[in-house]
């Protein structure tokens, strides 16, 4: 046993200041190989990282192999209740479940059974991740996790159907692009319909020593949006590029030849696109978001003015 430096490990290995350490931080978050860990190794990760805040020695040699048992841990286990979460809503399994989902939304959009089916499909993930890594401390309702998920879907569907209807007289290649509309639609009402309780009540803002020093709602917005633009951000490369590629196989005949490797190679190709965009999208932003207080509710700026004038920027969690 060793007894190494005392760090905080609850922060990433990365200053998250830049984004290429964000984007370092969730490569290693996002990292699918997590998933292959036994529950033998997962229990071992959990008694190191557990150990190690406890200010017990532990069995690694470095601060990097204590991370990399941290990575693990927080892999597969919920950071509030410390239970172990369901396999396909954790982080590491994002990018073969989205490219699992992702593949088939492009190769089958062409008829309504296939967009429904596969729709359903996306936002059933989509609940099952959202309540897999809901809040310990003030868990998602039931009532609210099955009403954004029906909202969402009926979204999702709506766009993809009513597009698949507008765009089928223009070029093929317009009509590849509607999977990506149903997602970003479908996004841009599950998340704000996910964390309604801080558009109402608000999130707690920090100063730079974790002080606590008011709650806004303005800030909710602001870290909402930004939740977003990154779930858009990481499904948009995938989304793009393969519809792209595809096209560019079947006008120069590869596709005419071999029609069933279609939904293969765009499984496969959207499967390498998300292994980097996912990391890259969630690193748009930083988890730690910092709101100019002038920018805040005149309530809040004046609550924080009487805490500390001389204050400028606060901090609040934005989330995931």
């Amino acid at each position: 046993m060793s007894s190494l430096p005392k760090v905080d490990i609850d922060q990433p290995l990365y200053d998250q200041s830049t984004y290429l350490n964000r984007a370092k931080h969730f490569l290693l978050l996002t990292n699918p190989l997590n998933l292959l860990a036994s529950n033998a190794e997962l229990e071992r990760a959990k008694r190191i990282v557990q150990d190690y805040r406890a200010g017990q020695p532990v069995d690694v040699k470095t601060i990097e192999e204590l991370y990399r048992y941290k990575y693990i841990y927080d892999s597969a286990f919920h950071p509030e209740t410390g239970e172990k979460s369901i396999i396909i809503g954790r982080m590491s399994a994002q990018v073969p479940m989205n490219t699992l989902i992702t593949g088939c939304m492009l190769s089958f959009y062409k008829t309504t059974p296939a967009v429904v089916f596969w729709q359903w499909v996306n936002q059933t993930f989509n609940a099952i991740v959202n309540y897999t890594n809901r809040s310990g401390a003030t868990p998602i309702p039931t009532q609210q996790l099955v009403t954004s998920y029906v909202l969402a879907t009926g979204g999702a569907l709506t766009t993809a159907l009513s597009l698949n209807r507008l765009v089928k007289n223009l070029h093929p290649l317009i009509g590849r692009f509607v999977p990506l509309a149903a997602v970003a639609a479908a996004n841009m009402i599950n998340v704000p319909m996910m964390r309604l309780q801080e558009l109402k009540n608000g999130v707690v803002l920090l100063d730079e020593n974790n002080n606590e020093m008011g709650v806004s709602k303005k800030a909710a917005i602001f870290g909402i949006s930004a939740v977003v633009a990154s779930r858009i951000a990481m499904a948009t490369p995938g989304m793009t590029l393969t519809p792209v590629l595809i096209n560019k196989l079947e006008a120069g005949g590869f596709l005419k030849r071999f029609p069933k490797a279609s939904a293969p190679i765009q499984t496969l190709f959207c499967g390498f696109v998300l292994i980097f965009a996912t990391p890259l999208g969630c690193a748009f932003f930083s988890q730690r978001a910092a709101v100019e207080v002038k920018s805040l509710e005149p309530e809040v700026q004046t609550a924080i003015k009487e805490k500390n004038p001389d204050l400028k920027t606060v901090w609040f969690n934005k989330g995931l």
